[in-house]
């Protein structure tokens, strides 16, 4: 591929054409030609080690929820699902603090926001121990548990020199062993973050506030890769290009959008969305123009 022209929304369609899978752009999108920096969401963006982690928050949710008079099981159901899939991308505390607030409208009496992320994390180990175990061990490999055509996105963007940021509302303990675990740690160094106990020490935006005020750059020089809407909406708050990952963590490869990722995400304001990175090479030069 070469000679593209990129830019004019007249040519959205025609830059789409050169995907071998799904893609979808901005009508207003624009290739950025000083992109310095780059920021990486971890779970359901690169990792699927944790994938399947709602079908744990939401039946826990629902569990300790009281429910109104007359209410079914869906509808608590619902209102837990939209609650935790709003506050995606932030920390998982977020999550427990709203459901400590639900408890509590509903004439119930809470635990701390924190015992309650004590124990889904409890119950999220049980059902992913045999994935990080699968690897220790070598029964699996890290492409196993990789969003596909992670590497080569990671080995492209390495070629071009571009620092690359890992920030996850996941724990970081937890984020800097499953990246060890998958082979990332070599790419990102030490500029791997995740949520801390004191959770207002840590998010995303103060990620990418550090990451602009010590490289010295402008937003407009920041690409972020997520499947979040929390990473999305801050790298278009400080003018950065937004790259959606709505991945299909279920049937990793297949090629297809996550939809609910993908309206939320657009939502947003994301300038591209893809299913994974199997374009990795077209994706760059369409977006990042040298």
């Amino acid at each position: 591929m070469s000679n593209l022209s990129v830019g004019e929304p007249s040519n959205i369609q025609r830059l789409a054409s050169h995907f071998s899978g799904k893609v979808e752009f901005r009508s207003d999108f624009q290739a950025r030609r000083q992109v310095s920096h780059v920021l990486f969401d971890f779970d359901g963006t690169l990792s699927l080690i944790r994938q399947g982690w709602p079908e744990v928050m939401v039946p826990m949710f629902v569990e300790m929820l009281p429910a109104l008079p007359g209410e079914s099981e869906e509808t608590r159901r619902q209102i837990c699902y939209d609650d935790i899939m709003r506050l995606n991308g932030k920390q998982t505390i977020y999550q427990m603090i709203q459901l400590a607030e639900r408890i509590q409208e509903r004439g119930g009496t809470p635990r701390e926001p924190l015992w309650y992320k004590h124990e889904y994390l409890r119950r999220l180990d049980e059902r992913i121990r045999h994935r990080t175990e699968a690897l220790q061990k070598g029964r699996n490999v890290p492409d196993d548990f990789l969003v596909f055509g992670s590497k080569r996105l990671l080995d492209l963007l390495k070629s071009r020199g571009l620092p690359v940021y890992l920030a996850s509302g996941t724990d970081e303990v937890f984020v800097k062993r499953e990246a060890e675990l998958l082979g990332l740690t070599p790419y990102f160094g030490r500029h791997i973050y995740g949520a801390q106990e004191d959770y207002k020490q840590f998010s995303k935006k103060l990620v990418i506030d550090r990451i602009l005020a010590e490289n010295k750059i402008s937003g407009e020089q920041l690409v972020s890769f997520g499947d979040g809407y929390v990473e999305i909406e801050n790298t278009k708050q400080v003018g950065g290009l937004a790259v959606a990952v709505a991945s299909d963590e279920a049937n990793n490869g297949s090629g297809n959008f996550d939809e609910w990722k993908r309206k939320r995400l657009l939502g947003v304001g994301a300038d591209i969305v893809i299913p994974d990175f199997r374009d990795a090479e077209v994706l760059l030069q369409v977006a990042l123009v040298k």
